[in-house]
């Protein structure tokens, strides 16, 4: 039976020493890198010739242990400290006696703020791209909010500009305030788990994101990309108010309301209860005076219509035209009795010519009227002795009446 490959079986593995050499010369073939992050650790000891740092990458939970001489941290081209932004040129080492992993730094470049400014840019064109910045998406700050969450630096000033200010315009407004650092390399995430918690609190009704003013390097976390896009994904109206009037982080194009300084955010999110008040007192006097107005215009104008002849004797028109209907009324009635004698002569005088032109005053005169009778009873005129040869039922009309007669031919003509 043949026996597996060292470290492949629980039969055969390896000691701790060959693993760790193995992994050493791993890691060794990486060779030399550059990497970028925030200084969150920085131990220079007199009497030891090397220094021991900490780069923190600021968008994420993760870092890395660094060492380099002394004499480099002395001679970097900016004053090296917690939350400086730099670039160091290592080397990935692994310490096979107690299993360590560092980088052996031999080169440090602080980030400038000309490149730190050309980042924010394309962050800020990027986001812009996505529609983060566009104003339907603004969600309206309530009028009068029923809590609202304020992140800020603990004891800071900004906290207490907020408060004061919001305090002094609305006594009864209410504060969630959760304190994080506003610098630094550990700034984003405390703001960003801050900002969740209270967006997640339906008492909360507005988030303020308060800080005072700095420099470029002190209001980089409120660039942060991972801070932006945290504010886009809130469901609560969130305001910006980091830094002084000049100051623009891009958090500030992605929140709901841009505030130039924390106490202007106090005030553009809170209504003055004076000023309120004083102006429900003047819209009530001019209302009032407004509604006098409109009665004395009306009045006045009612007036007016009184005075007037038609509604002061409104029966005197009638009055006026009283004779005038009434002679109307006899010319109309004696020309339609005018009108029905003429009618009724000429009635009667058609009446007599068609009487006279009638059949029945022919019939008066001693005629009749002969018709021939059909088997089936249908009468039909005599005009021809052809249509009544002998035996044909004749019907004779007189002037008072018929007789039924039968036919007994034709008679010869006597000459």
């Amino acid at each position: 039976m043949t026996s597996s490959e060292p470290g492949q079986s629980p039969e055969n593995p390896w000691p701790v020493r060959a693993v760790a050499t193995r992994v050493a010369k791993w890691i060794d073939r990486l060779g030399i890198v550059w990497v970028e992050g925030q200084l969150t650790e920085l131990k220079v000891r007199a009497d030891s010739k090397t220094a021991f740092m900490v780069l923190r990458d600021p968008a994420a939970d993760m870092s890395l242990s660094l060492t380099c001489p002394r004499d480099l941290v002395h001679n970097a081209p900016v004053k090296l400290s917690e939350g400086t932004q730099v670039v160091v040129c290592a080397k990935p080492y692994f310490h096979t006696g107690r299993g360590s992993f560092w980088l052996r730094v031999s080169e440090i470049r602080a980030v400038g703020i000309g490149e730190l400014l050309a980042r924010i840019e394309r962050l800020r064109r990027l986001l812009d791209a996505e529609g983060l910045f566009d104003p339907r998406l603004k969600r309206p700050i309530p009028f009068l909010p029923n809590s609202i969450g304020l992140i800020t630096g603990r004891a800071s000033a900004a906290e207490r500009d907020v408060m004061t200010v919001a305090s002094a315009r609305w006594p009864a407004v209410r504060f969630a305030v959760r304190n994080t650092v506003v610098q630094g390399p550990n700034a984003v995430p405390q703001i960003v788990a801050a900002l969740a918690a209270l967006d997640a609190d339906p008492a909360v009704d507005v988030i303020v994101l308060a800080r005072g003013g700095g420099s470029v390097e002190d209001l980089l976390p409120f660039s942060d990309e991972s801070l932006c896009r945290a504010i886009a994904a809130c469901t609560t109206p969130v305001v910006s108010a980091v830094g002084h009037e000049p100051d623009n982080p891009v958090c500030d194009l992605v929140a709901d309301l841009r505030a130039a300084t924390p106490t202007d955010a106090a005030k553009r999110i809170v209504p003055d209860a004076a000023a309120e008040q004083a102006l429900v007192t003047d819209l009530r006097r001019r209302s009032a005076r407004a509604l006098r107005n409109w009665v004395n215009r009306e009045q006045h104008a009612l007036d007016q219509l009184r005075s007037r002849p038609v509604l002061a004797q409104p029966l005197s028109a009638l009055t006026a035209r009283s004779e005038e209907v009434h002679r109307a009324i006899t010319a109309a009635r004696r020309d339609i009795t005018r009108l029905i004698a003429a009618e009724t002569d000429r009635v009667g005088n058609l009446s007599a010519r068609l009487a006279t032109l009638g059949p029945a005053a022919t019939l008066e005169r001693g005629y009749a009227v002969v018709q021939t009778v059909s088997d089936s009873g249908e009468a039909t005129v005599l005009r021809t002795t052809d249509d009544a040869p002998a035996g044909t039922r004749l019907r004779v009309r007189v002037s008072d009446g018929a007789i039924a007669a039968t036919s007994d031919g034709a008679e010869e003509a006597k000459t």
